[in-house]
């Protein structure tokens, strides 16, 4: 496998990136099982190539049987998911989470292969992520992850959603909060994607997006405590959906990709202009820190070694007068019980 590897990269026109050159924009793909993450994939790298906008697909899910598109890079090649389980006798989850980690610290050399010069040069990046989709949203590997390619690209989030299953009021209050989760957790432009458009139309999502009247008529029939927490709720995302761009596409016919290529460009454009300022800013702030944390640990390490050094002159000092005896009286010494036997002698003389 390795050799196979080796192979592989040996024939791509891989070069040193040029300093100050266009960098590709990377798509982290989530969506909740079933909602057609991996055929949407496939759907979008058909599309780039006919279009022929050169881009590079990673693929983050261990446990994938089948990958119906060809993956640049595959962590199935790195990490073996059922050897996983077996070692460490874990479930499902627990095997998937655990192969995203160890894949992690390794993640650096993804990111250089991302970076390599090629001809023609890169114009997206695109990895698809576990079909649970807790495991990379709410995981330390995830946010390695998604933090290692906000550093090196301009980088966003499409949350694919399954549209024919938000039909259901409280089904799509439950992806919007998702949604919303993924917003503040990754802290990156959030594009969302309603898929199997070609089996229900998303204007409806659409509607209950921009009118919060409209979602409450669609709960009207509904008098359960959910209907009532997803009207309270479709309040407070009233913010949200403003800020929030989605589209509607059919991994199966095509339909709306061009309109998907067209968003992640205003994503990118928001990421240069909103979240890269912000992403510098913390990363100064981590620096900032980091270099407290170094001062303090060298005045405490100065201060043990003064501390070190003033033990060792004192005790030096005290080997040349010699031993140090107390008697019964505090504070008494021997030497100065001698000396007062001078001075008495004296005294008699």
């Amino acid at each position: 496998m390795a050799e196979e590897a080796a192979a592989g990269l040996q024939g791509l026109n891989i070069q040193e990136q040029a300093p100050g050159g266009p960098q590709p924009t990377a798509i982290l793909v989530i969506g909740m099982a079933g909602s057609g993450k991996t055929t949407f994939m496939q759907r979008l790298n058909a599309h780039l190539h006919a279009t022929q906008r050169p881009g590079y697909i990673i693929n983050l899910d261990p446990a994938v049987t089948n990958v119906p598109y060809g993956a640049n890079v595959d962590i199935r090649d790195t990490v073996n998911y059922k050897n996983v389980m077996k070692q460490y006798s874990l479930g499902p989850n627990g095997a998937i989470l655990t192969s995203l980690n160890l894949f992690a610290t390794r993640f650096d050399q993804v990111i250089s292969l991302c970076e390599k010069k090629r001809d023609p040069p890169l114009q997206y990046v695109v990895a698809d992520t576990p079909g649970q989709i807790e495991i990379f949203t709410w995981s330390a590997s995830g946010a390695i992850i998604t933090e290692a390619f906000a550093a090196s690209f301009p980088t966003m989030i499409a949350y694919i959603i399954d549209t024919p299953r938000c039909v259901g009021p409280q089904t799509f209050m439950t992806n919007m909060l998702q949604a919303c989760s993924i917003l503040y957790k990754s802290r990156l432009p959030v594009l969302l994607v309603f898929n199997k458009v070609d089996v229900a139309r998303h204007e409806f999502a659409l509607d209950w997006m921009a009118d919060f009247e409209n979602f409450h008529q669609a709960l009207d029939s509904e008098q359960t405590y959910a209907a009532s927490l997803s009207r309270s709720m479709s309040l407070v995302l009233e913010q949200f959906y403003q800020n929030m761009r989605a589209v509607g596409v059919s991994a199966i016919t095509g339909e709306g990709m061009e309109d998907f290529m067209a968003a992640v460009q205003q994503c990118r454009e928001e990421y240069e202009q909103q979240y890269k300022p912000e992403l510098q800013r913390r990363q100064a702030e981590r620096a900032e820190l980091e270099r407290r944390r170094q001062a303090a640990e060298l005045e405490r390490l100065q201060a043990d070694r003064d501390a070190a050094g003033a033990a060792a002159a004192a005790g030096g000092n005290t080997k040349a007068r010699g031993p140090v005896v107390l008697d019964a009286r505090k504070g008494a010494t021997l030497r100065q019980l001698e000396e007062e036997e001078e001075e008495e002698l004296r005294g008699l003389d």
